[in-house]
């Protein structure tokens, strides 16, 4: 019985630490050799967080800053995604049955929204995330906002929620964020100042903000993942690899236009030439006939440098770039010239998937949020605070540029007279409410007609209206010539 347990368990001990053994399994990956032991030299076993673990993401913060200040390429894409993911802000509708109610809310949140800048705010939150790996704001009261709702969303730079020294010590806390036994986020520790702050001195001057009144959003690459990193992080070194490599061309051909000519001798150091001293600079006139010293003999430098595939390089550089941001070489580098038609709104739809994935995580994540916490107040103000229910809504955002406008038109006027559509969804994909819609165009026909200005509409239903059989007379009192 007992040689039956040691079997059952066996031990756990680590073998010798002088022993190397090769692991047999079928995945080539999974073996350790010669030739591949650099490459998987800094693979680790570590946790989400320690992964992730502050000084780590500090490194990581400064790198990308400085990457995007001082790259053109790099800046350029944080803004892109910020701009194509936000635009100019989503708009709220209200899926109440009441449609006075709807419009009551839909306006004052509109107002609200521009009284507290939340398109700018959201797409410097979305740079944040890009960029720092995380952004956090505070829905506090402000009362300064000019509208009768005084909440505002206002930013915190990722460095100022941070915790301890002691951190690790605490099983409930994840470098500022306390959580509790399900993982929901409880409270969250804010430094009073910046830590690169002239007034920052200690991490003790810091305040609580609860967990109901903080936004957190970052991207979770891994499950139990509590703080963001970088979503440039793998893309750092290309970004680097490329400044280097711009550089070094630039040097090369600096190198060959500084020199215009360079004086050599074959003779031997005692033979018989011109005395010349070494690295002495000679003036050149333009246009002259010139002679060398006896002995010596004029080259031109040559630049050696790799003109002819500097092009291609920056191109494999930025696609692999832009797969880091699910974005395509064209998209990153602003540069569709070796696309055709077909090709460029290929390349385009790729992008734009990711950017409707992206804007469902806004909504669920940031927006429905705000608008909770917007309308409770919104209700306390206006004198119901027993309608404190958040109401159903939806959101619109700006929708996307066709790249041939009149086959979008077309294809888009078939979708609604066979009825595979509605009018609501396509107004949607342009960001726009289809009620809305209706009411201005309904506004503008009636206008049209007291002015008497001809309608396209109008005209179609008269061409295309059928002669009476009785032999009299159209209802527009005329008759075909």
């Amino acid at each position: 019985m007992f040689e039956r347990l040691k079997t059952m368990f066996r031990t756990r001990t680590p073998p010798d630490a002088h022993f190397h053994r090769t692991v047999t399994a079928r995945f080539d990956a999974a073996q350790t050799t010669k030739d591949n032991v650099r490459h998987w030299a800094m693979a680790d076993y570590l946790s989400a967080d320690q992964e992730a673990r502050p000084e780590v993401r500090k490194i990581l913060r400064q790198r990308s800053r400085y990457e995007i200040a001082n790259n053109s390429y790099a800046k350029g894409l944080v803004q892109m995604l910020a701009n194509d993911t936000i635009g100019t802000g989503p708009r709220l509708q209200v899926l109440a049955e009441n449609e006075e109610f709807n419009d009551d809310v839909e306006t004052e949140f509109a107002l609200w929204a521009e009284a507290v800048k939340l398109p700018q705010k959201l797409r410097m939150m979305r740079i944040s995330r890009c960029q720092d790996g995380e952004a956090f704001a505070v829905m506090a009261t402000n009362p300064k906002v000019r509208h009768p709702v005084k909440m505002d969303v206002m930013l915190i730079e990722a460095d100022r929620v941070s915790g301890e020294l002691r951190w690790l010590e605490d099983d409930t806390a994840v470098d500022g964020i306390t959580y509790d036994v399900w993982g929901n986020p409880m409270d969250y520790r804010i430094l009073k100042y910046h830590p690169g702050d002239v007034k920052y001195a200690t991490g003790e001057d810091v305040f609580h903000v609860p967990a109901e009144y903080m936004l957190h959003i970052f991207r979770p690459d891994r499950p139990e993942l509590h703080r963001g990193v970088p979503e440039l992080s793998a893309a750092l070194p290309l970004f680097a690899q490329l400044r280097r490599y711009n550089l070094a061309v630039l040097s090369a051909a600096e190198a060959a236009a500084d020199f215009a000519a360079i004086l050599y001798t074959d003779a031997p150091p005692d033979g018989e030439a011109a005395n010349v001293p070494p690295m002495d600079a000679l003036e050149l006139e333009r246009n002259m006939m010139l002679t060398v010293p006896a002995g010596w003999k004029m080259a031109q430098l040559d630049a050696k440098q790799p003109t002819a595939n500097h092009g291609e390089f920056v191109k494999i550089i930025l696609s692999e770039i832009a797969r880091c941001a699910v974005s395509t070489y064209g998209s990153v580098s602003g540069d569709f010239s070796g696309h055709n038609y077909a090709s460029g709104r290929l390349d385009n739809q790729l992008y734009h998937k990711s950017i409707l994935v992206d804007r469902s995580f806004w909504e669920t994540e940031v927006l429905n949020h705000i608008f909770d916490m917007w309308y409770q107040e919104y209700s306390f103000t206006n004198g119901n605070p027993a309608e404190r229910r958040t109401p159903r809504h939806t959101w619109f955002w700006d929708g996307f540029v066709h790249v041939d406008p009149t086959k979008e038109a077309t294809a888009q006027q078939i979708r609604l007279e066979n009825n595979t559509t509605t009018l609501a969804a396509e107004c949607a994909k342009d960001g726009r409410d289809y009620m809305s819609v209706l009411r201005q165009r309904a506004k503008e026909i009636k206008l049209m007609r007291e002015l008497e200005i001809p309608i396209a509409n109008d005209q179609m239903v008269q061409e295309t209206q059928p002669e009476p059989d009785d032999g009299s007379e159209p209802e527009d009192g005329k008759k075909d010539e």
